[in-house]
């Protein structure tokens, strides 16, 4: 088995970043991400954290702050108006405020990708996973399971947009047909939805979903898929995660650099 690891990847660039925020605090510009969440889950506590966490290792202020259906808008607008604030995030899935104030959000400070306008920081991280570890997309046939806002949808798009041959399997689709696929990517939050009789000898799997069971966080795989040796595949920890959290530092270190 070949593991694609995203923290070796995220390790060299972190240290690029760090260096970075401080040729742009020698100028008086100091970045700022602000975090909006109204979810108690485990999940997004947890990837919450390992954000604070990077900017704090990067220089980087990272804000949490709690929303709720009665203050979310007030709350997204003062941050969008706010100059010291370089990027926003709302952490999906919501659990009370309404999608829509996603659209709060200046494309300027948008550096998730969540209004639609660019690509994700989730997509992008996947993309580079693969292409980093010399996977020609060109040249397989992909399927990615589930359309989600964060992963599938903006994932459909980029790669569609490349020309490559992708199908996306919705919810109730037959997921025996992945079988035909040389790469596959998962984001469901289902755990252990993917079989091992699903997948194809050598295919190259990348499971970026999450979720929590008995507070365990865990994938969309089955532990008999990780058992092949023939398989190239992201590790259980340290696989999209760690990339996903560097692509959103980048944008928004990008963002401040327009300043």
């Amino acid at each position: 088995m070949k593991e694609l690891n995203g923290r070796e990847l995220a390790g060299y660039v972190k240290e690029r970043q760090a260096k970075q925020v401080r040729q742009l605090r020698a100028r008086k510009i100091f970045p700022k991400l602000a975090i909006f969440y109204d979810n108690d889950s485990p999940v997004i506590a947890k990837y919450m954290s390992l954000k604070q966490q990077y900017g704090d290792d990067i220089g980087i202020g990272v804000e949490v702050i709690r929303i709720s259906a009665s203050d979310a808008e007030e709350k997204l607008r003062t941050a969008a108006d706010d100059e010291n604030v370089t990027g926003i995030i709302v952490q999906l899935p919501l659990k009370d405020c309404s999608m829509n104030i996603l659209d709060l959000i200046p494309l300027e400070k948008d550096v998730d990708g969540l209004r639609g306008e660019t690509d994700t920081a989730t997509a992008m991280a996947i993309h580079w996973l693969l292409t980093s570890y010399g996977v020609d997309l060109q040249e397989k046939k992909l399927a990615i399971v589930g359309r989600g806002k964060l992963v599938g949808a903006p994932l459909e798009k980029m790669w569609q947009e490349s020309n490559y041959d992708v199908t996306v399997f919705h919810k109730g689709d037959d997921l025996n047909k992945l079988a035909d696929y040389d790469v596959v990517v998962t984001a469901t939050g289902v755990p252990g939805l993917i079989k091992t009789e699903m997948i194809k000898y050598g295919c190259v799997v990348v499971d970026a979903g999450t979720a929590s069971e008995g507070g365990v966080i865990k994938g969309d795989l089955d532990e008999a898929v990780r058992e092949r040796d023939d398989l190239t595949i992201t590790p259980k920890i340290g696989g999209v995660g760690p990339l996903t959290v560097c692509m959103l530092f980048e944008h928004v270190l990008q963002a401040a650099m327009k300043k």
